[in-house]
């Protein structure tokens, strides 16, 4: 090598330090590749797509055969510096050599292109993923030998190779959701997060309460009957005797238009069209009950606790409406009300509203624990029926109660800025 000029070993030195830093690059760019969008260019038909996967299923073999090349180029590239520094500047030379080609190959070989690869992975992986396929075929035998030894010292302390695993957790999934930025509208990613949600959320938790469920009682005389089915505004109508815990029916509205226009029609007609009940445990997951409804080609059911009795009603368009949001109403409209702003600032609120859409439409935190509506909570959180003009401190929220009837809660005011105070204060800090 003494023989050779130094032009020469310029040259090859510059090559080397450039193939040090393609296979540097490389490396990264391989491993920073978005595994989901990897996948979807392979189902495409990317070929380049493709070599990097069959590359990336045995990153053990993939970062070895980068390695012995980096090493290989590297060392070589150390002895030519040598060299051209001996040649250069004699003894001190070699010193000197050293401590540049260490810079250079820091600058050129390794930050800059891995750098770059970390920022632009595809544009690098996958022309790289060519030349590093060939590699592999040629060199596999040497990439096989040190990977084995490799492998064994692994063994010896016990590190065995994980099984490869890509499924992700429903926690995992709502991050890549909410990364997706402008790619998904903001709608969307709404809607698919409100999927997530839906195994943590109960059917009781969206029902409507058996008090107010709207249906028809077949003890009332036939004119009431008959009026009741021309003004509803629902699709489907319970029927019972006398009270909900007698229920033995649902009617289509639609089935119920030949009798209402028919003179002569009778209860016994009303009782022929009549479809059985379909009952659901009040604990069911909204996305199990979904999957139930479906297979059971239901559209309405009746929620009963563990002793059967009945608690609720539930459709298929509320639980929709957990997932797109509320098309039949105007969710202001319904939830104004239920909740009336006071000129100093208070909220007087119903103590029937439900607890999840107060959080939702007015941003609050209100504990969902145990209680779904607002009556609910302070009876849990007071153990006994209050009396008016009792006050409380739920989650930072001060709540008064003004009205009791019938041994309910009927209407409480809630000061919120205590809890927006406190907000803020810890958005300040932070």
């Amino acid at each position: 090598m003494n023989d050779i000029p130094v032009n020469i070993l310029y040259s090859v030195l510059g090559v080397l330090i450039l193939l040090s830093g393609f296979f540097s690059g490389s490396e990264t760019a391989l491993v920073s590749l978005n595994r989901y969008r990897l996948k979807h260019l392979v189902n495409s038909g990317h070929k380049g797509a493709q070599l990097a996967t069959s590359l990336l299923a045995r990153p053990d073999r993939l970062f070895g055969l980068i390695l012995i090349f980096n090493n290989f180029v590297n060392i070589l590239a150390s002895a030519i510096a040598t060299v051209i520094g001996f040649k250069l500047f004699g003894e001190a030379g070699i010193a000197i050599a050293t401590g540049v080609l260490t810079f250079i190959i820091l600058i050129f070989a390794e930050v800059t292109p891995k750098t770059y690869a970390a920022q632009h992975p595809e544009q690098l992986a996958f022309p790289a993923a060519y030349i590093l396929n060939i590699l592999m075929l040629v060199f596999y035998p040497l990439v096989y030998f040190i990977n084995s030894i490799t492998n064994g010292l692994l063994s010896l302390f016990g590190i065995h190779k994980p099984e490869n695993n890509d499924s992700i957790s429903p926690e995992e999934l709502r991050t890549i959701v909410n990364e997706t930025g402008p790619l998904i509208p903001a709608k969307h990613q709404k809607m698919l997060l409100n999927i997530l949600d839906l195994e943590a959320v109960k059917i009781e938790d969206i029902m409507v309460a058996r008090n107010e469920i709207i249906g028809l009682d077949m003890n009332d005389n036939w004119e009431e009957i008959l009026e009741q089915l021309r003004q509803s505004l629902f699709t489907r109508l319970p029927v019972y005797e006398n009270d909900i815990d007698h229920i033995f029916g649902i009617i289509h509205l639609k089935k119920a238009l030949s009798i209402v226009s028919n003179p002569e029609a009778g209860k016994d007609d009303l009782k022929r069209i009549i479809s059985p009940c379909y009952f659901i445990p009040e604990a069911t997951p909204l996305n199990q009950q979904l999957l139930n409804f479906q297979q059971n080609k239901q559209r309405t059911a009746l929620v009963v606790d563990e002793y059967g009795d009945i608690q609720g009603m539930v459709t298929l368009e509320d639980i929709l409406e957990e997932i797109v949001g509320e098309f039949t109403t105007d969710p202001a409209d319904t939830l104004m009300k239920e909740v009336h702003p006071q000129e100093d600032g208070t909220i007087l609120v119903d103590g029937s509203a439900n607890i999840r859409e107060l959080n939702r439409m007015m941003r609050w935190h209100l504990p969902t624990g145990n209680a779904k509506t607002i009556n609910g909570l302070l009876l849990d959180y007071l153990e006994s029926i209050p009396e008016p003009g009792t006050s409380v401190l739920i989650g930072n929220y001060p709540i008064e109660i003004k009205q009791i009837t019938a041994n309910t809660i009927k209407t409480v005011k809630i000061q919120p800025q205590i809890n927006r105070q406190d907000n803020d204060e810890e958005s300040d800090a932070e």
